[in-house]
């Protein structure tokens, strides 16, 4: 097994608002290519689905979703349909809408009470104005050109409509986190504290920062690992050494048990928007 000090040295975490692009073409590239990378993998998108995480409560709790039959919710950027699942589960009626294929046959899924549609955060022609009580978007905004967005949000909300906007993030700021999250290539993207771009006529009306844990077991964490794209868009021998790497910190190094629930903490920034 590797030793330690194959590792790199760990860098600072970040201190950005939001994530860098070298241009917007670079940004849509990403953006559109993971689902592919994704579906070629051995874990497909019902691995993803496995592994990544859901919200806390705490987040539904900003939408005033308390088993509310016939709330609309669009929920932008939807992937595989965690957010969806939780707000169908809080009463809504849930229109789905992914640039991907893949992610929203997956959905069809994990989701099967869904309206699905292909559409982004700056195109849903098939939604009619002021038709969404609700417009999520998680894990997605830093993605989509905030101007186009901005603007499509506020046509399809309601006139007393809202948005919301968030993330979860691997909790770096706890030292075996942040060096769980280097083997893994994946970063922290955004700084604690955050704020996203928005721009007219949306506006932040409300503010949640929060912690939380999810439970998986190592074996999970590493095929967590296999669904970012540092791993999907790696040679199989990078691949083998970022697995090996997480293997010998998970079980030698932090001296998890193979098959125990972890806690993996993870930070929540939410955000509430309203048109002005």
């Amino acid at each position: 097994m590797p030793s330690p000090k194959e590792h790199p040295p760990i860098p600072p975490t970040s201190k950005r608002d939001n994530p860098l692009f070298r241009s917007a073409e670079l940004r849509d590239t990403a953006r559109f290519s993971f689902a592919d990378q994704l579906k070629n993998s051995d874990d497909g998108a019902l691995g993803y689905h496995s592994v990544r995480p859901g919200y806390p409560h705490e987040v539904l709790e900003m939408l005033s979703l308390t088993n509310v039959a016939g709330t609309h919710a669009v929920d932008v950027g939807a992937g595989t349909g965690q957010l969806t699942r939780q707000l169908l589960d809080a009463g809504a009626t849930v229109t789905a809408i992914d640039p991907s294929t893949v992610m929203l046959d997956t959905l069809a899924t994990t989701c099967p009470d869904a309206r699905r549609f292909l559409g982004t955060a700056e195109s849903m022609p098939m939604l009619d104005d002021d038709s969404a009580d609700i417009i999520t978007c998680a894990q997605t905004w830093h993605w989509v050109n905030v101007a186009e967005a901005s603007a499509e949000f506020a046509r399809v909300l309601s006139h007393d409509g809202v948005a919301l906007l968030v993330w979860n993030t691997l909790d770096v700021r706890i030292p075996w986190v942040h060096r769980l999250t280097r083997i893994m290539h994946a970063g922290d993207v955004q700084k604690p504290g955050f704020l996203p771009e928005v721009v007219a006529p949306l506006r932040i009306c409300e503010v949640l920062r929060t912690e939380w844990q999810q439970q998986l077991t190592p074996e999970q964490i590493v095929m967590l690992a296999r669904t970012r794209s540092y791993w999907l868009n790696a040679k199989t021998q990078i691949r083998e050494k970022v697995e090996a790497n997480l293997r010998w910190y998970l079980y030698d190094h932090l001296g998890f048990a193979p098959g125990v629930c972890v806690d993996l903490p993870y930070r929540c920034d939410a955000f509430l928007l309203r048109p002005s």
